[in-house]
């Protein structure tokens, strides 16, 4: 059903419209009818209508004449029983997204009308993902303001709405799978399934199978029918994670199935057609992999015809305080506590050199929170959750503004959560109340 839709159907002739309304209505849209071109045009120009079909021909107040009345959202099909070229490509000049020639056949206006509402749907979908990204500089659970991460925001927007196969790079914990659901979450599959497998996980031997499924008997131990992961996905999204480690007679295998969309699980001599949107995965150097004959160039091309690489956290560290927030709020819902940092011990994880980047960050944040003293963490209490001196960077150069841009940033954000109460904000930030006036006035926070 797609009575979210609001349709209005536009001709002089009341038997067409009521045919077109009768077909809509059978169809599950919520259709109106006018037979007054007048009336139409005011009923057009307030936007209440998501699509307009309309007669080209009409006494006083033409088709053309509302088509170039219609808001820039409402989607417009022009009828015409005068089917000259000239008519149609100067409605589709004027705006309209596509047109019907009378008399029409029932089939083709169903499948234009469907069309033309599925072309709303992406439109107002790429529209809410242009304001995606809150003040909190988040994309679902994706946080980052550097403008390395904003740059991977833009590239989830742009692909979003597409059917094109994406290839995440990045290091092991940069959030690849995270971006992958992103871009699940804000496409037109999100309703469907989103399905993910990691294939270095998976024993060699298995792993065709998982992929493509198998039959009963097919080998020992397959003792029923099962089906592989883009049959499970089908109308949805795979992600295919460690791709690089797939073996490369697997490799040839599934170079066939996204070339022809097709699936032949192991034991069946039936192909099956399958509808999935391909992301993949990888913290290896594809490239390299192809030099040394270990991945296919051709199967390269095919998965990445959009790649998005995710920058390492040590090359964006300006994300860290707000990764930190957005990790003890999570901590403190699953905890029911109320964690929280002070500056000194902020400063501290910014200058740590973070190989396991953000999931390390995650763990030694949770480590930390939970053998805390009083639920606030600070620089004394990482001593059990980091290694030493072989995690130190040589610095914090990566930090714009330096250390005095991101206390002041910490302390203000400190005190607007505390509702500049600076007895409660000094305790949290672990020093005096003295002090705290010192920094306020230092910083000109008042």
């Amino acid at each position: 059903m797609d009575s979210e839709f609001r349709i209005l159907v536009v001709d002089d002739e009341p038997n067409s419209t009521k045919l077109m309304r009768k077909i809509l209505s059978a169809g599950g849209y919520n259709a109106d009818e006018e037979n007054s071109s007048v009336n139409a045009l005011e009923k057009i120009s307030n936007g209440d209508y998501d699509l307009v079909i309309s007669d080209l021909q009409m006494p006083g107040v033409s088709g053309l004449d509302l088509l170039k009345a219609k808001p820039q959202h409402t989607n417009f099909i022009i009828v015409t029983g005068f089917s000259s070229v000239d008519s149609a490509v100067e409605s589709m000049k004027s705006g309209a997204y596509d047109y019907l020639s009378k008399p029409f056949n029932i089939d083709e206006f169903k499948i234009k009308v469907k069309k033309a509402l599925e072309n709303i749907k992406l439109n107002k979908q790429l529209r809410d993902l242009k304001n995606e990204i809150d003040k909190n500089y988040s994309f679902g659970n994706i946080i980052g303001r550097s403008r390395k991460m904003l740059n991977v925001f833009e590239m989830i927007k742009n692909v979003a709405g597409t059917k094109v196969n994406v290839l995440i790079e990045g290091q092991s914990g940069t959030g690849k799978e995270l971006v992958s659901k992103a871009i699940h979450k804000n496409s037109l599959r999100a309703e469907n399934s989103f399905v993910a497998i990691n294939c270095s996980a998976i024993p060699e031997n298995l792993l065709e199978s998982e992929l493509f499924g198998h039959t009963k008997g097919a080998f020992t131990g397959a003792t029923e029918n099962q089906k592989g992961v883009f049959e499970q996905a089908n109308g949805g999204t795979l992600l295919l994670d460690e791709i690089a480690d797939m073996p490369i007679h697997l490799q040839s295998k599934l170079l066939r199935v996204i070339e022809n969309w097709e699936i032949k699980p192991i034991g069946s001599d039936k192909v099956k057609k399958i509808d999935v949107r391909l992301i993949s995965a990888t913290n290896q150097n594809i490239k390299e992999l192809i030099k040394e004959k270990k991945f296919r160039e051709d199967l390269y091309y095919r998965i990445s015809t959009v790649s998005i690489t995710m920058p390492p956290l040590n090359e964006r560290k300006d994300d860290i305080p707000l990764l930190t927030d957005h990790i003890l709020k999570k901590l403190s819902v699953r905890y029911d506590k109320n964690f929280s940092i002070d500056a000194e011990g902020l400063v501290f994880l910014m200058e740590l050199d973070w190989k396991g980047n953000v999931r390390e960050l995650e763990n030694v944040l949770e480590r930390t929170a939970l053998t805390s003293a009083d639920n606030i963490i600070r620089k004394k209490d990482f001593k059990l959750s980091v290694s030493g001196s072989e995690h130190l960077s040589d610095g914090i150069s990566n930090i714009t503004g330096g250390l005095k841009e991101l206390e002041k940033i910490y302390i203000n954000k400190i005190l607007d959560e505390n509702n500049w109460n600076k007895q409660k904000a000094a305790q949290i930030l672990g020093i005096d109340r003295k002090t705290l006036y010192k920094k306020i006035k230092e910083y000109n926070l008042e």
